[in-house]
């Protein structure tokens, strides 16, 4: 693409001017809209109109994503692999993304960072600094073989819906070389934008391949005397009062393939609109789930709970705020939910039915007439 194709993206935002730069072809609007983050460290937040994260989505739309995203990553990647997807927003993505990469890798493992203390060995701890929420755990994999190839591995491939500047990236392979991962000699990182403008290459100690759907550069000009947003204390790296599932086959603890496994009993209409919300990092069953009611006939949409702070305006025209189902006592948020439609709301989580705040539970009978939860015990 020559100069004269170069898009630039500019948004108006409180607290300044956000201005993105690419030669990408993709046209960036159907890849993302901006909004305005409740966190002072940054203002500005990149929603995903293809993650089903801030903006419900179809998972056929989302699938695609997946496949267009593993279909960049090398073939020749020394083995065993370990990809690890990042909290909360790109556990989904990343289970996506292995799902259609792994059948290429003999040695494949899967692991997800957490803010939920689980029951297992911990492997490293590492930053978000600019997150709303900074701290993040990795596990080892319960299960032998798998363990062994996290432990023993060659290649990461490390997956998130973002770069900006590429620190996290950089924090997470730190933390896992000083953890003892130091057979790695190869670090592939996935992303939906990659913004970095080359800093993860330049400062990785390791050959690095940078797989995106879009490259560029971002430049945020602060405007004087701008309000300084109000976090909510969303903060919280701890374990709740309310017990999470044993049953961590999404990966918390590691996961080599993948299988549905929750809300088998549901059965679905031809032409039914549903909406099915996973929540937090509890992700990838709910995803299978829409798919399958999606790949039977439904229309559906997929969405999450969160406890992402972003204010109404630009990418998001609605806001539901409630308390979390983990017993944390913390703010969750569903984004433009609230102003649709549907015949159906299934909102899927891996903590016991009462955990669903009930003032969730209210605003969404008002989005559709039959409001179901769904968990595994």
């Amino acid at each position: 693409m020559t100069p004269s194709q170069q898009q630039v993206y500019q948004r108006e935002l409180t607290g300044g001017t956000l201005t993105v730069k690419t030669t990408s072809a993709i046209e960036l609007e159907m890849l993302f809209d901006i909004a305005q983050r409740n966190n002072p460290k940054r203002a500005f937040l990149f929603v995903s109109k293809v993650l089903g994260r801030h903006i419900p989505v179809a998972p056929g739309l989302m699938k695609e994503t997946y496949v267009q995203l593993a279909a960049g990553i090398p073939a020749d990647l020394p083995e065993p692999v370990l990809f690890i997807g990042m909290a909360e927003t790109a556990v989904g993505l990343a289970a996506g993304v292995f799902r259609e990469a792994s059948s290429r890798v003999a040695e494949p493992v899967f692991l997800t960072s957490t803010r939920h203390p689980v029951d297992g060995e911990l492997l490293c701890e590492f930053k978000e600094d600019h997150s709303h929420a900074t701290d993040h755990l990795i596990y080892q994999p319960e299960d032998d073989t798998l363990r062994r190839r996290a432990l023993n591995a060659r290649t990461l491939v490390l997956i998130d819906d973002e770069a900006t500047t590429g620190k996290t990236f950089l924090n997470l392979l730190q933390a896992l070389r000083d953890a003892g991962l130091s057979d790695v000699t190869r670090v592939v990182t996935v992303t939906l934008t990659d913004w970095s403008n080359n800093a993860i290459t330049n400062n990785c100690p390791l050959p690095v391949d940078v797989v995106s759907l879009v490259k560029g550069e971002w430049n945020w000009e602060p405007r004087l005397n701008a309000p300084v947003p109000v976090m909510p204390s969303v903060n919280v790296t701890a374990t709740g009062t309310v017990p999470v599932s044993v049953r961590q086959d999404w990966g918390r603890l590691g996961m080599h393939e993948t299988t549905s496994n929750l809300g088998n009993h549901l059965q679905t209409e031809p032409g039914e609109t549903i909406l099915v919300i996973g929540s937090g990092e509890f992700i990838w069953q709910p995803f299978l789930l829409a798919e399958r009611l999606e790949n039977e006939g439904a229309i559906v949409k997929f969405g999450s709970l969160t406890r992402s702070p972003i204010a109404q305006g630009m990418a998001i025209e609605s806001i539901i705020a409630f308390t979390d189902n983990y017993g944390l006592g913390i703010p969750n948020f569903i984004y433009n939910v609230a102003h649709q439609s549907f015949e159906r709301v299934i909102v899927c989580v891996e903590t016991p039915y009462s955990s669903v705040c009930p003032q969730l539970l209210a605003v969404l009978s008002k989005v559709a007439p039959r409001v179901e939860v769904v968990c595994y015990e």
